[in-house]
């Protein structure tokens, strides 16, 4: 179900409160409410108080309690992507009312392109403070859908705007500091409980819900599964939604090698209160689209039985006709009541706790509003700049402006997708008015899809009387959302052709390119008239000044794109549906992301200017040469021995030799050209960090922690290995600095993943999907 399906309740909408449950009568003289029992015993006691229709109707998201035993019904369903989302268990009241609003941080793929771990702590830190207050106040339950951790694979994926981007390392990343951000650093007393979604290989909107996807076990273990490791394993996530797709031709919320094998024996996602949700009529899909079973019932089996513990949606009101036809038991309903039910004791859902306390003077505080303007700055990333015309400081006596396109005066649509209402929304237009030094004239000029060229002429003659033209455009969420995804990777509509004219007017043309997934900016790239070009993605209610205060040099640039800015061509030679990565030994197929595209990319992974330049200097590196046993042996005394096992740390340094105080972000790539199994990636992403405000003729210091998964990759069989050969670390895209060494010795394995049994045994007749080369639904 897509999110924008949903009618939220609006309105003047009053509350009196969330009470925990064990403060109300009469719930509070049952026994799970007997302090002196564990949680453990407090919850069986629930379980098996509540009678079997009860049971049914509580393991769907819209939970209806008990009124026989004075549980309260509890709505699972709320979002959380880059801010408290609107989702039916949120409500958001009118302004200026309390909870008429909460703050909206821009999108995570352009937060991810600050490259600032720090900051997406910060920033899903307060995201679970706001959901705590709304759900302590009756506004929102007391979990939220969030993260969407799936890698931006294909770059006409509707959503990979809710995303970290396209790379796994950085997916982690931001993982790790997302859900300790988000639920707090004790797991059995949480601000609210996180989601990591959607569980596993989901990226792709065309035909998702019937949508069949076979990857390499080595493509699993490298890229589609890692992020979900990560959560699991390295964070105390409470929860995780399976997908709507298949792999390996079982639908995701029926698999057992997914959610048995996988997730709770390899990664040890057993904790009471760890469960499975599924996506939005996701269960009803097995039948309905994968034609995995027979009927609606039999589809609520599988998945229930496999270990998909909460549904969105109705299927699950169908258990009953499923324990008639002994396709399940009351102990497997039982099973996934505990976990849910233990889920909320540890957000004091029966007891209260230490968040309890949060309510609506904890949102959107000034501390709030100013990370959410921080972020919308540090990921802005620039891409072109001609004669270093940006930024635009005083001294270019620069007197009237144009401002023009479609986003010139953007509000809303500078959200994104999976946003809420915003305690204001900054348009450019606002900003740059706001600005003394600048006459500022306002034509949109075109839509964001639109081939009429009425508005063609208002916006020559407003660029005509004006001695700076800004142009802002790109796509939006006409184009790229929930249930959409591009069919091409060009500048859509007649935008080009406006962009072309202003061009020819010989006048300063700045670009400002908004949206998630990135177009081909060959034409802009190549036009002598376009001056400058900045990626904005959508940067949220803080979006204009941010903006503003960029160009003008008020605020440093140096965000790093986190996606492959592929040629449109891309599109016409890859399909949609081809999941693998790799390419192919007779480059028929050129492969995804920056680490296996064997084409040449228009503007690459981590790429992003400066208004200033920098010289480096490598400050600690490495051995040159290190036995692989031996290395492992040596690390041993850190810990268990896997992919985070602390290895080494690098070090450089930067100086600002330019005249603009300046951020600098520093990516550490790894590669060898003869190490394990071809193909081999061009590189990958080891390490990164961010420096903040550089000041001119001054050094600072990148520092690179490594893991021995900086030196691993995963081999067919999805094992993660560290290889014997020669390898080369390098500072950035640029490889502004490089330092070789080699790894000695046998290959050693540091991780494992399962493999998927040849067959698993379903208490119902089921159909093996084969993989998807069409939309299925």
């Amino acid at each position: 179900m897509s999110l924008y399906q949903i009618s939220n309740p609006q309105g003047n909408t009053t509350s009196t409160g969330f009470v925990p449950a064990c403060q109300t009568a009469p719930l509070c003289g049952q026994e799970v409410c007997d302090t002196s029992l564990s949680i453990t015993e407090r919850v069986k006691s629930l379980v098996d108080s509540l009678t079997l229709e009860e049971k049914i109707l509580n393991v769907v998201d819209a939970s209806a309690g008990s009124t026989r035993l004075g549980l309260p019904p509890h709505e699972w369903w709320n979002e959380a992507t880059h801010g408290v989302g609107s989702a039916p268990g949120v409500q958001f009241t009118d302004k200026p009312a309390n909870f008429s609003y909460a703050t909206s941080f821009p999108a995570p793929i352009l937060t991810a392109a600050s490259f600032d771990d720090a900051l997406v702590r910060e920033i899903a830190s307060v995201i679970g403070k706001e959901g705590r207050a709304f759900a302590n106040n009756g506004f929102s339950g007391f979990n939220f859908w969030a993260p969407n951790i799936n890698p931006f694979r294909d770059p006409r994926w509707g959503r990979g705007q809710e995303t970290p981007g396209e790379d796994s390392f950085v997916v982690q990343s931001y993982i790790r500091n997302f859900i300790p951000g988000l639920q707090g650093d004790n797991p059995n007393e949480k601000k609210v409980i996180a989601t990591c979604k959607h569980y596993a290989a989901y990226d792709l909107e065309t035909g998702r819900y019937g949508n069949d996807y076979n990857p390499t076990q080595q493509d699993l273990a490298d890229y589609f599964l890692a992020p979900f490791k990560t959560c699991v394993r390295d964070t105390g996530v409470g929860s995780i939604m399976c997908a709507y797709n298949a792999v390996d031709g079982i639908p995701a919320c029926s698999s057992e090698y997914l959610l048995e094998q996988v997730l709770r024996k390899q990664w040890n996602f057993t904790a009471e209160y760890n469960y499975v949700v599924s996506d939005c009529d996701a269960v009803t899909d097995i039948w309905r689209y994968h034609n995995f079973t027979d009927s609606e019932e039999a589809a609520a089996s599988v998945a229930l039985n496999a270990g998909t513990d909460l549904e969105c949606g109705s299927s699950y009101l169908k258990l009953n006709e499923s324990l008639a036809a002994s396709q399940i038991t009351v102990e497997t309903l039982d099973r996934a009541l505990t976990r849910l039910y233990s889920a909320l004791f540890t957000v004091g859902f029966f007891d209260g706790g230490k968040y309890s306390g949060l309510d609506f003077s904890d949102v959107s505080t000034p501390e709030a509003q100013a990370l959410a303007y921080q972020a919308a700055v540090e990921g802005m990333t620039l891409l072109k700049n001609d004669k270093n015309l940006l930024p635009i400081r005083s001294s270019h006596k620069f007197k009237s402006v144009a401002l023009i396109g479609p986003f010139a005066n953007a509000t809303t649509q500078m959200q994104g997708d999976y946003s809420g209402t915003a305690p204001y929304l900054i348009s450019p237009l606002e900003a740059f008015e706001g600005h003394s030094e600048w006459e500022i004239n306002y034509s949109m000029g075109t839509e964001i899809n639109n081939q009429s060229s009425s508005g063609f002429a208002s916006a020559l003659a407003t660029a005509k009387k004006s001695d700076l033209i800004f142009y802002l455009g790109g796509i939006d969420n006409s184009m790229e959302a929930e249930t959409l995804d591009r069919t091409s990777l060009t500048w859509p509509g007649n935008q080009l052709d406006i962009i072309d004219q202003l061009s020819n007017l010989h006048k300063p043309l700045i670009v400002v390119q908004f949206g998630g997934g990135q177009v081909d900016d060959s034409p802009l790239l190549q036009n002598k008239g376009v001056h400058a070009l900045v990626w904005a993605g959508y940067p949220s209610q803080s979006g204009g000044s941010a903006l503003l205060d960029v160009l003008i040099g008020k605020r440093s640039i140096a965000g790093r794109l986190p996606v492959t800015q592929y040629p449109a061509s891309y599109a016409d030679q890859v399909s949609v549906f081809d999941i693998n990565l790799r390419p192919t030994a007779d480059s028929s197929y050129p492969g995804r992301t920056y680490k296996w595209y064997t084409g040449k990319p228009v503007i690459p992974f981590g790429y992003g200017l400066h208004y200033t330049h920098f010289d480096f200097d490598w400050e600690q590196t490495l051995d040159l040469k290190y036995n692989i046993q031996n290395l492992v042996a040596s690390c041993q005394s850190t810990g268990p021995i896997n992919d985070n096992t602390p290895f080494a740390t690098v070090k450089a340094r930067v100086k600002n030799v330019g005249s603009e105080v300046s951020d600098y972000v520093g990516l550490l790539f790894v590669s060898s050209e003869d190490a394990g199994p071809v193909p081999r990636p061009n590189r990958s992403l080891v390490s990164y960090t961010r420096l903040h405000d550089i000041a001119i003729g001054t050094k600072g210091t990148l520092e690179f922690p490594l893991t021995l998964g900086s030196l691993a990759r995963a081999d067919e069989s999805g094992s993660l290995v560290i290889f014997p050969g020669n390898y080369k670390i390098a500072l950035d895209i640029s490889e502004s600095l490089i330092f070789e060494f080699s790894l000695q010795g046998d290959p050693v394995v540091i991780d494992t993943l399962p493999m998927p049994d040849a067959q698993y045994d379903f208490t119902v007749p089921v159909h093996i999907q084969p993989p998807s080369t069409e939309a299925h639904s």
